[in-house]
């Protein structure tokens, strides 16, 4: 890696809801190019941090800082603004609009009408299935469809980091492994990815680093390759000994 600061990173990040604290002192880092995963069970905290660092939750304590500069009181266009788009748990469609209305709306910020198109071109390039149904009601796809055009949508506003929070939730083997091949693709074409996931063995043979989360906090961290065959990950997060 060169000197240049992460494109993302986060240091003893604390936040919760009300009276609640959900995380504890979190840190992490996404540098250019890469896809870290962070895993771990439902209720660690893997989704309020996702919000925290495009915006939607506030942070209690610590900073986020996007390509060295801090965002840590930051709101949710100004993430966006800076390169963060955020690929919301459940998809979070707009059902009664259509498939090119719903990714369109990932551009709301822009006003490149010429290179919004191009963009548009390249979604379906990436995602046919969702050139085909462009006039079709948001509500009335698959569930598989429906996380493309939200990862569609996330990619209209032409992000440096894509958070995906749960790719495979809901969804058939099958289908989350075409997801991963095309985040694969837009990740060669030049976009880091940060995916957060229960899935535990897809996550990792996606990932290149990955974090574990464990009740608001990092209790592992390293390479997805090593922490696939680290005896304590696999019997807690896979199931295998």
């Amino acid at each position: 890696m060169s000197g240049a600061a992460p494109l993302l990173a986060v240091a003893d990040l604390e936040a919760g809801y009300g009276d609640v604290q959900v995380l504890w002192g979190l840190s992490l880092s996404v540098e250019v190019g890469e896809i870290v995963c962070m895993v771990g069970s439902n209720g660690a905290g893997k989704s309020t941090f996702m919000r925290c660092i495009s915006g939607l939750v506030a942070v209690r304590s610590g900073t986020v800082t996007v390509a060295g500069t801090d965002m840590s009181r930051a709101n949710a266009a100004a993430f966006v603004t800076a390169g963060i788009a955020h690929v919301p748990e459940g998809r979070r469609l707009f059902s009664a609009m259509s498939v090119r209305d719903n990714l369109l709306m990932g551009a709301y910020l822009r006003t490149d009408k010429a290179a919004v198109q191009a963009d548009l071109e390249q979604v379906y390039a990436t995602f046919p299935t969702l050139a085909e149904r462009r006039r079709q009601d948001a509500g009335t796809l698959s569930g598989g469809e429906q996380q493309m055009c939200a990862i569609g949508r996330g990619m209209m506003a032409r992000p440096r980091l894509l958070l995906i929070d749960e790719l495979s939730l809901g969804l058939a083997p099958r289908i989350v492994e075409l997801l991963a091949q095309s985040l694969r693709e837009i990740n060669r074409n030049g976009v880091s990815i940060l995916l957060v996931e229960q899935d535990v063995i897809s996550a990792l043979e996606l990932a290149d680093r990955a974090y574990v989360v464990d009740r608001g906090t990092v209790t592992a961290a390293g390479k997805a390759a090593e922490l696939a065959n680290d005896p304590r990950i696999r019997e807690a997060y896979m199931g295998l000994a």
